[in-house]
C-alpha cells in the first residue's frame, strides 16, 4: 500500500475511485490491463490520500445534486478499507450534502456502512451493486479467491432488500469452459430472485482479455485448470472479446427469467437508472 495526492476525485459523470489496484485476486480482472497505465504493482494499492478532503470541497460547491458512482475500477471495500475507512468517510460527505450514491462491490464488508446507505437512500437515492459470477462456492474461491463468496454476497443482498435499498447484480464476466453453464446461471438467478434485486447487468456470456489481464488469467488457468489455457488460445487467439458457445442459450434463459420476475435487464435502461438523481418532488413522495 502506498499513498498519492491527486488533483481531482470526481469524473465529469460523477465517478469516483478512492483506490487504484486490488487485492481480491479475481483471475479475470480487466483492471489489470496495461491500457489503464498503472505505474505500480496491482496488489500494491494506491490510496488517494486527499480524496476525502477533495470530495468535501467538490460537493460543497456543487449546485446541482447528482448520483456519485464508485467501485467501477477498484473495489471500495478491499481489506484496507477496514482500517482506512475512506469509503465510509466519503459516504458521510455524500449523505451530508444530500447527493445519491451507486456503489459497486464484491465484499460483504459493505454491510458495515448500512446505516449511512440507509440514510442516503431515505434522503435521495442509494443503489448497491454486487457482482455475482459463480454459484458454486468451491469454484468461486478459485475464481475470486480473496473476497466474500457468492453465498456471503447473496446474504448481503437480502439484508439490503430488507432495508429497502435497491440492488443491481452484475452477472459478469462468465468464463468459457469454467462457469458458462445453465446450472451456474440458474443458481445465480435463484439468488437474485430471492433477494428481489431490481436489475441484472449482463454484457453477454463471455469475458474480455487484453494485455496485462490476459497474462495473469492464463497464469491462473495453468495453476487451477491445467490444460485449459490451450483451449483458450486455440479458440480465441488474442481476441479482446471472448464469447461462450453457450451465449445464446444462456442469454435466452436470463431474459426469460428476468421478465417473469420483473427484474430490469436491458443495459441501457440500467445505466440510465443508476445515473438518474430523483427530483425533489420524487424524494418528497418517497418520504411520505
Amino acid at each position: 500500500m502506498h499513498y498519492k495526492e491527486v488533483k481531482g476525485i470526481l469524473s465529469p459523470k460523477g465517478g469516483m475511485n478512492l483506490y487504484r489496484g486490488c487485492t481480491h485476486g479475481c483471475i479475470y480482472c480487466d483492471s489489470r490491463s496495461k491500457c489503464y497505465q498503472m505505474e505500480h504493482e496491482f496488489e500494491d494499492i494506491e490510496v488517494k490520500s486527499n480524496a476525502v478532503e477533495l470530495l468535501e470541497k467538490t460537493l460543497s460547491r456543487k449546485r446541482k445534486k447528482c448520483m456519485i458512482g464508485t467501485g467501477a475500477m477498484s473495489d471500495p471495500y478491499m481489506h484496507i478499507e477496514e482500517k482506512l475507512q475512506h469509503t465510509r468517510k466519503c459516504l458521510e460527505i455524500i449523505d451530508k450534502y444530500g447527493f445519491g450514491v451507486a456503489i459497486q462491490t464484491k465484499s460483504a464488508r459493505i454491510l458495515r456502512d448500512l446505516d449511512l446507505l440507509k440514510s442516503i437512500n431515505e434522503k435521495s437515492k442509494c443503489v448497491v451493486q454486487m457482482t455475482l459470477t459463480t454459484y458454486d462456492e468451491d469454484l468461486c474461491r478459485i475464481v475470486e479467491p480473496n473476497v466474500s463468496t457468492t453465498k456471503e454476497r447473496f446474504e448481503a443482498l437480502k439484508i439490503f432488500r430488507d432495508n429497502g435499498i435497491p440492488t443491481v447484480v452484475w452477472l459478469s464476466p462468465i468464463l468459457p469452459f469454467i462457469n458458462d453453464t445453465e446450472e451456474n446461471i440458474r443458481g445465480i438467478l435463484s439468488y437474485c430472485i430471492e433477494a428481489k434485486v431490481k436489475a441484472i447487468m449482463c454484457f453477454g456470456i463471455g469475458m474480455t482479455l487484453r494485455e496485462g489481464d490476459r497474462e495473469y488469467f492464463y497464469q491462473k488457468l495453468d495453476e487451477n485448470f491445467p490444460g485449459l489455457k490451450y483451449h483458450y488460445i486455440q479458440k480465441y487467439g488474442n481476441s479482446y472479446e471472448i464469447t461462450s458457445d453457450n451465449h445464446d442459450k444462456l442469454m435466452k434463459i436470463l431474459r426469460s427469467e428476468c421478465g417473469k420476475n420483473h427484474i430490469m435487464f436491458g443495459i441501457d435502461s440500467i445505466f440510465q437508472y443508476l445515473h438518474e438523481f430523483p427530483e425533489e418532488e420524487d424524494m418528497q413522495m418517497s418520504f411520505f
